[in-house]
Order: C-alpha cells, then sequence, then structure tokens
C-alpha cells in the first residue's frame, strides 16, 4: 500500500506545529514522514535518499530512529481522534511529543529499497500513548521501536 494515495495526519497538524523536521508539511528540508490508518495500524513508506547513508550500502540507524519517532506520534495523533469519534482531517489533529523513545536494531538496513513503517498503539490515555512500530526492508524487519508519546503540554505553545 503506497501512503501517498491516502489522507495523512500530519496534513491536518496546525500549521504552528507543522515544521518538524521528521513530519513537518512545512519543513522544506525535512523527511514529510506521511502516516495513514489502515484499520488500527498506522502505515508509513518512506524512500532514503543518498545523503541518509551511514556505512556505505545501509541506512544511517539515527535516520531509522527519526522516522519510528514521527511515525508513532502520528500515528497517535490519528488513533486519538479516532477515539474522539472524528476522522482524519475533521478538526485540526491533536499534537504529541515524544517522551521516550527506544530504538532496537535487529538487523542492518539496506539502502535502495523502499522502507514500510508499520505502528500500532499498545496503551492509550487521553494524556498519552505507547506506540510500537516495525521497520520493513526488502521484505525483512530490520529495527524496532517503542515510543511514549504525550500531548503537547502547554509550555510548547499547546
Amino acid at each position: 500500500m503506497s501512503t501517498h494515495d491516502h489522507t495523512a495526519i500530519q496534513d491536518f497538524y496546525p500549521d504552528a506545529f507543522a515544521v518538524c523536521y521528521g513530519c513537518g508539511r512545512l519543513n522544506a528540508h525535512g523527511l514529510h514522514v506521511r502516516t495513514v490508518l489502515q484499520g488500527e495500524d498506522g502505515l508509513a513508506d518512506f524512500t532514503p535518499r543518498p545523503e541518509h547513508t551511514g556505512v556505505s550500502g545501509f541506512v544511517y540507524g539515527g535516520l531509522l530512529a527519526s522516522l519510528i519517532d514521527c511515525h508513532a506520534i502520528g500515528t497517535a495523533a490519528a488513533i486519538a481522534e479516532r477515539t474522539a469519534g472524528r476522522a482524519v482531517g475533521d478538526a485540526p489533529a491533536p499534537r504529541f511529543v515524544t517522551a521516550a523513545l527506544h530504538v532496537d536494531y535487529l538487523r542492518p538496513t539496506p539502502h535502495g529499497p523502499p522502507l514500510s513503517l508499520r505502528a500500532h498503539v499498545v496503551e492509550a490515555t487521553e494524556r498519552k500513548a505507547v506506540v510500537e512500530v516495525e521497520v520493513e526492508a526488502a521484505g525483512q524487519i530490520t529495527v524496532t521501536g517503542r515510543v511514549v508519546a504525550v500531548r503537547i503540554p502547554s509550555s510548547m505553545g499547546a
């Protein structure tokens, strides 16, 4: 499934919060992670660019952590909308920030093939969500992550 064919939660982040390097639609130099819901899972696709190389032939681990982070945050926001009885796009999307990020690198991620990310909320309250993410390249899960996402605090302009 190509996430470019569907509405992404990041398309509905308020402008003040749409500048994130990883997922902000208003960041011209960003990664532009786009999260769409399919059932209870958040899906995203990403094709690493040449500058995302770590070791020749493999994706830089920091990029993979960033993808997991932003995709988990987007999934938390999309599920929060669904839980509130709204569809993505019915209102400005709620914004979450990362309280914790844990990444496990299971095997080197080859540079070249597109990456598929799948996220699932495993715990949710009004204030936070715990999201697990898998990154797949060339048919193999190469990286997993767990993110604790919390609603953006008022001290950050919410």
